[in-house]
């Protein structure tokens, strides 16, 4: 097990229903991208999360949902202020800096890309994120402002203004010629990542310009 040591909750606000974002001072440097480990007890294998913050911001932030049959999740969401909860060191290699690229996300697999977009590397990006509900679109309002054309919201459940009416699958069936020269990263469910990138590598994406990772 990784080693493991205590921070103090500052706040662990329900942001959508079922979905929170904690927050702990932070004390240590990391890479946007990057997960940590978080345990509620130091005998109990930590769980990893991907940081949802920006490398810069005193605060570090993990977006959540609560899992109701989780090892972790439904005892997390009950931490209040000035509690104590036990994470690793940073780690990962899920990492995008300066270069083009496109940025695909479902569900709470929006953490790492928000980590990049709030540490200030969104220029050269396009991100598509896909939810079922607006709800589920976190942090979107941000994107919205300073990405623009860039960000391109998908919901399968719900019709909105600017926002395509379908999953995040169903609208890269509508490019015809993407770019292959660059690199697309999947963030988001198994099953989603496999489906993205199977379609990509289908349009002529090749296998090693598609960078996934399973969320935490």
């Amino acid at each position: 097990m990784k080693e493991i040591f205590p921070v103090n909750v500052t706040a662990n606000k329900e942001i959508a229903p079922g979905a929170f974002l904690l927050s702990f001072p932070r004390d240590f440097d990391f890479t946007a991208g990057q997960v940590i480990g978080i345990t509620l007890s130091k005998g109990e294998e930590p769980r990893l999360y991907s940081i949802a913050s920006g490398e810069n911001q005193d605060e570090v932030w993990i977006l959540y949902t609560i899992k109701p049959n989780g090892m972790l999740t439904p005892q997390l969401a009950q931490a209040k202020p000035g509690d104590t909860i036990y994470i690793t060191k940073p780690f990962g290699n899920f990492i995008c800096r300066e270069e083009k690229a496109v940025w695909i996300a479902t569900g709470t697999g929006i953490a790492p890309f928000a980590s990049m977009f709030f540490s200030g590397q969104f220029q050269n990006k396009i991100l598509i994120q896909g939810n079922r509900t607006k709800d589920g679109l976190y942090f979107s309002e941000h994107f919205s402002l300073q990405m623009g054309k860039n960000y391109q919201p998908c919901c399968s459940r719900e019709i909105l203004p600017d926002c395509f009416n379908g999953r995040v699958t169903d609208y890269l069936n509508t490019i015809e010629n993407p770019d292959t020269g660059i690199t697309y990263y999947l963030c988001g469910s198994a099953e989603m990542v496999v489906d993205v990138r199977d379609l990509l590598i289908e349009k002529g994406v090749p296998f090693n310009n598609i960078m996934a990772e399973i969320f935490f």
